[in-house]
């Protein structure tokens, strides 16, 4: 009898994503509870793409352009790139899995930081890849252990900056030097999905090194700053030689019409950004204090997000505070097993989630 399913993906296991409120709500009876598991913006989506959604309903009926001109034109323009370079999908999760697809040949290596983005080692198995895990330098991406880790069957290194989940972000001279020792046949993803958020003026886009390291592909996202995570966005930068490889392998309609009307319109929403941004370090600043009172261990972040230590362990303090009615995101998946991930909420939900979290370990 034939094999059913390819060896690799028998070994995958199915990525654990946040539990929906009205999720929580069906199991436990619980009403008006929050969430502050996805990272997502808790001021909604942009009020400009909400506007241009609604404009462009009547069109649904059509396909939507297959190559994304128009969102593509604005992109080329807010970041001073040839539209060439630029790809959108849908979300980065699809141009991460597109990487893999297009490049990664069966048994060769990738290099993914410890604790990173679950789906870099997903999808490289997915493609009869070795995933190889490099360990972290104080909860930071280890660039110097990274580039010792390289062998000739090294294919692809994925680089989260800002980490997820640690918040923790490398600086232009790391990166510099970095791809300076890196092997020139080795591709480099960086993953800059909350770069927007980083206030570290040492931490720097990976825009800046497309022109000297052509293998160097960065991915951005519109689903955190501008808060469009339900239409599913991703987009990124890279050479030509990338980018017309990988819309080889790419679906014809990729992204949906709305999404692509939608993320244009919010490219221009700057009051929108800038009110994310202050709502986001304000909270952070809050959430600074109160885990000091409470006299618990967190790490620093240049994201919107925070990583706790608890005494609890992840798993017994994410399934006490969803009889809360607090749904945050236990790290135990990510080999972290006394972490928890809280992202900023509201003013209100951040004084809930401290409230609650304090009556759980009290």
């Amino acid at each position: 009898m034939k094999q059913l399913m390819r060896k690799c993906v028998e070994t995958l296991k199915p990525y654990p994503p946040g539990k929906p409120i009205e999720e929580l709500e069906r199991e436990l009876g619980i009403y008006g509870s929050i969430k502050l598991a996805s990272n997502e913006n808790p001021l909604g989506p942009s009020p400009m793409a909400m506007r241009a959604v609604r404009d462009n309903l009547e069109n649904m009926h059509r396909y939507p352009d297959g190559s994304a001109y128009h969102l593509r034109e604005k992109l080329a323009g807010k970041f001073g790139l040839p539209m060439s370079r630029i790809m959108v999908g849908n979300g980065a999760d699809e141009l991460i899995e597109l990487v893999a697809q297009t490049f990664l040949s069966p048994g060769e290596e990738v290099l993914i930081p410890e604790h990173s983005f679950l789906l870099y080692e997903t999808f490289v198995l997915g493609f009869d890849g070795k995933a190889v895990t490099v360990p972290l330098s104080d909860f930071t991406v280890d660039l110097q252990a990274i580039g010792n880790a390289v062998t000739s069957h090294t294919k692809i290194v994925f680089i989260n900056n800002p980490q997820n989940p640690t918040g923790k972000a490398i600086t232009r001279d790391e990166i510099s030097r970095f791809l300076h020792d890196l092997p020139p046949d080795v591709i480099v993803v960086l993953d800059e999905a909350y770069i927007e958020f980083a206030t570290d003026p040492g931490v720097v886009s990976g825009l800046e090194f497309l022109d000297s390291y052509p293998l160097l592909i960065v991915l951005r996202t519109f689903s955190k700053i501008y808060g469009l995570a339900g239409l599913r966005l991703g987009y990124g930068f890279a050479s030509d030689m990338i980018t017309d490889a990988m819309n080889r392998a790419r679906q014809p309609f990729n992204v949906n019409s709305l999404a692509q009307v939608a993320a244009a319109a919010a490219l221009d929403d700057e009051e929108f950004v800038t009110k994310t941004l202050i709502l986001t370090r304000e909270g952070l600043a809050y959430l600074y204090r109160e885990l000091d009172r409470l006299g618990l261990t967190y790490i620093p972040t240049q994201a919107n997000f925070l990583l706790i230590k608890t005494p609890l362990g992840a798993r017994e303090t994410y399934d006490r505070m969803l009889r809360q009615g607090v749904i945050i995101r236990p790290m135990d998946s990510y080999g972290l097993e006394d972490c928890i991930r809280v992202n900023v909420g509201l003013p209100e939900e951040n004084s809930r989630f401290i409230n609650a979290l304090e009556s759980i370990i009290a």
